[in-house]
């Protein structure tokens, strides 16, 4: 029998705990299949919470040996107990402090959904947040309860960890105490057989700080760059925010079974494997930069999550919005800014326009959930960063620094609330930002229109904004949008440096004043002027620029903001695509603008390489929905294939020079220089197979000496239809997790669509594909949903009726998992209506399973209802 729908938890609805926690003891004597935990919590009365003073505690899969208040044992008739928690009436309670004490059992080992105490690979971790402590032991689990924790761990393994500072150990048992008042989503634990690649730190008072990276035995020579990452992470936290480290050690775990990248654990942040580990033969360059940002947004976390967390999970934005935008910052920095500007803007593009484009729409921050899982989003993520970086264009760098340091000062160990974060910047900067809040309350991707002539000497610019409907918010109020702006000549000549115009009502009109722009351009007056709209991606928008063809061939050739030359390039590249799919041909002129940009030395080698990548077949076949057509997911794969065809034809003398000149040489480092020329380097390759055939690639791919050159061999071969390649890449790397992962994504990303999902439901059988392990099973299934669109949405459904089957059956095991993979099926209303069928269909499948989780059950009934 399928289970009753879960009611939804509103905002609307918040009310403050009835009891505060004082201080929490916890022990554990660790077994696999019976840990016994026991917790003694101080509560006192909240003098704001609810009137009917109840205790109430969550938990769940719990079974209790006993409990007690006061030292008084409680019986089965002193409280209600549900699947859900516990709950002590008030009239039981001994007065408006007292001390709860309880003994559960949990079974770590039957934990497959990875929340709360689980077991990996003959280890014990934790995974709580959100809601996982509640699996742990009977507790107050929201984030508004924070509390100092003592643990202690019993067990016979080696290596027993916990939040905050070592205590005191002996044979079999370790103490730790952690100082500053937390949630208990922050809560963790590890024990296991495990090594550390160690190091120290001096912060800026001169607190020595011991630095630890926990792994499994013969992986410790893959922390290294974890480590850097990390020390320079604390660092520059100091240098650019003031944050400095408040305990004596910092502990990162990597663990192989993870839901997600990492969580910022106190003192004891717990990693998915595959953003700590990495060595020259076995990481690509892209996985060193998200060790480096992943590492650094975790650390960052210490102040924006930790020190301060969330009133509410509806507030998650705050914490996590503000410390994505400050992991961008530390990646910018460290590397090139405008490169890490366009990738940040590509996966808010990819990720979070589509979410706001269909059924999954929601604000930053939500009204309401029923799985609060389900909203770790892009939404909350990327465009929560996004008005982070709005928020501080408005104010200025000095004032925004201002405003963090009173935010800092002001709610150092609160949970706080967006009206906290927003008060603050209006305490210090005196503006009134009651309309910009309006980005935290608005779901949906605003759209810009510009529209400008050139009259008696003058420029005339109109901007316009529009707010889509989204699903239950038909109508909007116009939103705050800093365009960042310049003007250019049809030479090439900077008529305005860059200025930010506030567009903040329906429209906005400027004027603007030719002849004294020619004059300090040292230029006549000219006939015609370029606006360089956004710069910088000055606002998540979409932007309707209305610019020719020529204007923007000369934005590509000249634009001094490197986004927007960007942007003028993949604006051209979109529209040929479009065009060829009704039958046209490219433009020649975008052919001589690439190699004339490729010909530049002076330009960063990962710009050049981002500025020869097409757009994406997800990103087609958005624009041909919004140019009112159906895609057609196998046309839109074999255009992009005859555009790279054509690419290859015209640039084939520079691509193959490059190939020569971007060759880094024998010594490895991941970077910036390094990565920057083997991506440019690579991205000939992939290019020149095209028209040369397999010959160069897989000299490419015996030479290389490190994992970006190899898979980049590979995933060529793959595609130029190398029969033993695949062979040959597994028995060499058979035995390494991580490196596999990339072999059984790779196989199925690069598949003929025709035999993608074939392949997929093949590589399914194979005796490494473990389904429960998250990352293995987001390789093959992600390989297909998000790698290979044009097989995944192959005609007969079969993609689909794959997918359904695989999260029919992982939803029993992993909700979290499956529901985030269900997110593939959201854009079904784009296609045709034999397709839309078949995704319905399949959507009903999953729907109709008994005992569907809430976390499914609700992304299905959220994309269905589109």
């Amino acid at each position: 029998m399928k289970d009753a729908s879960p009611q939804p938890i509103r905002l609307a609805d918040y009310h403050p705990p009835s009891h505060l926690v004082e201080a929490v003891e916890l022990t554990f004597r660790l077994a696999p299949r019976g840990t016994r935990v026991r917790s003694k919590i101080r509560f006192r009365a909240n003098p704001a919470g609810l009137e009917n003073g109840n205790l109430r505690l969550d938990g769940e899969n719990l079974r209790l040996v006993s409990c007690a208040l006061d030292g008084t044992p409680l019986t089965a008739l002193d409280y209600l107990l549900t699947p859900e928690g516990l709950t002590v009436p008030a009239e039981r309670l001994p007065g408006p402090s007292f001390t709860w004490e309880a003994e559960v059992e949990i079974d770590p080992a039957d934990n497959t959904a990875l929340e709360g105490l689980y077991t990996s690979g003959g280890m014990f971790c934790t995974q709580c947040e959100a809601e996982g402590f509640r699996k742990i032991t009977f507790y107050p689990d929201r984030p508004d309860v924070m509390a100092p924790f003592t643990v202690r761990i019993e067990s016979d393994l080696p290596i027993l960890l916990s939040n905050g500072n070592p205590a005191a150990s002996g044979p079999g048992w370790a103490e730790w105490h952690d100082p500053w008042p937390k949630p208990a989503y922050l809560f963790a634990l590890v024990a296991g057989d495990l090594v550390a690649h160690s190091d120290r730190f001096t912060t800026m008072s001169g607190r020595a700080v011991t630095l630890n990276i926990w792994v499994r035995p013969g992986d410790e020579d893959k922390c290294a760059y974890a480590m850097d990452a990390l020390k320079r992470s604390m660092r520059w936290d100091e240098e650019v925010y003031g944050r400095e480290y408040d305990l004596d050690v910092f502990n990162i775990v990597a663990v192989d079974d993870f839901n997600m990248g990492a969580m910022e654990n106190k003192g004891l942040n717990i990693f998915n494997s595959k953003y700590v580990l990495a060595s020259q033969k076995t990481a690509t360059d892209r996985d060193y930069d998200f060790i480096e940002s992943i590492v650094a947004h975790e650390y960052f976390h210490n102040w924006t999550g930790n020190r301060i967390t969330c009133r509410d999970w509806f507030q998650l934005c705050l914490k996590e919005g503000l410390t994505v935008f400050r992991d961008q910052q530390f990646s910018a920095d460290t590397r090139s800014a405008p490169v890490q500007r366009i990738e940040d803007v590509l996966q808010l593009r990819a990720r979070q326009f589509r979410e706001d484009a269909g059924p999954l729409a929601h604000n930053v921050r939500p009204d309401a959930y029923v799985e609060i899982n389900n909203f770790y989003t892009a939404t909350v993520y990327e465009k929560g960063a996004e008005l982070i970086g709005m928020l501080r264009r408005i104010v200025g760098a000095q004032e925004y620094r201002a405003a963090l340091d009173e935010y800092f000062r002001r709610h150092d160990g609160q949970a706080c609330t967006i009206e906290d974060w927003l008060a603050v910047f209006e305490d210090v900067t005196g503006r009134d930002l009651s309309q910009f809040k309006r980005w935290y309350t608005q779901a949906g991707t605003p759209r810009v229109s510009a529209e400008w002539q050139v009259a008696e000497g003058r420029l005339h610019l109109r901007l316009a904004q529009e707010l889509p409907p989204t699903p239950g918010q038909p109508l909007k109020e116009p939103v705050v949008i800093p365009v960042a702006m310049g003007l250019l000549s049809p030479e090439g000549a900077e008529l305005l440096p860059e200025t930010t115009v506030i567009l903040d009502g329906p429209e906005l009109t400027r004027d603007f004043d030719l002849d004294e722009m020619a004059r300090r351009a040292g230029i006549a007056r000219p006939d015609h002027v370029i606006p360089s709209l956004l710069r910088g991606f000055s606002a998540p928008v979409i932007l309707d620029a209305g610019l020719s063809r020529a204007d923007r061939l000369v934005l590509l050739a000249h634009d001094p903001d490197p986004f927007n030359r960007w942007e003028a390039g993949r604006s051209l590249m979109r529209e040929t695509l479009m065009e060829m799919l009704t039958g046209g041909a490219p433009d020649p002129a975008l052919f001589d603008a690439l190699d004339r940009l490729l010909a530049e030395d002076r330009l960063d080698a990962a710009f050049r390489a981002l500025c020869l990548a097409l757009p994406s077949e997800d990103d087609m076949a958005q624009a041909a929905h919004d140019a009112g057509l159906v895609p057609d997911p196998t046309a839109i794969h074999a255009t992009r294939r005859a555009m790279q065809v054509a690419m290859a034809r015209a640039l084939q003398p520079r691509l193959a020079a490059l190939y020569d000149a971007m060759d880094p040489g024998p010594a490895y480092s991941p970077d910036a220089d390094q990565a920057a020329k083997r991506a440019l380097r690579n991205s000939a390759l992939t290019l020149l197979a095209r028209i040369e055939g397999p010959a160069r690639a897989k000299a490419h791919y015996a030479a290389a000496t490190n994992m970006t050159d190899e898979i980049a061999g590979f995933t060529t071969l793959l595609e130029t239809g190398d029969p033993d390649i695949a062979r040959r890449f597994h028995d060499r790397w058979k035995d390494d997790r991580l490196v596999m992962d990339k072999w059984f994504m790779a196989q199925v990303a690069h598949a003929a669509p025709e035999q993608a999902v074939a392949i997929a439901e093949a590589l399914t059988d194979h005796p490494l594909f473990d389904w429960t392990n998250p990352n293995r099973f987001r390789s093959v299934i992600g390989g297909l949903t998000s790698g290979n669109p044009a097989g995944f949405h192959d005609p007969t459904g079969a993609g689909y009726r794959f997918l359904a089957d695989w999260l029919i059956r992982l939803d029993a095991k992993n909700p979290q998992t499956a529901a985030r993979m269900s997110t593939a099926f959201e854009t079904w209303r784009r296609y045709d209506a034999d397709r839309q069928a078949l995704i319905t269909g399949a959507l009903d499948r999953i729907a109709a399973q008994d005992g569907l989780s809430r976390d499914l059950s609700e992304m299905v009934d959220r994309i269905r209802a589109a």
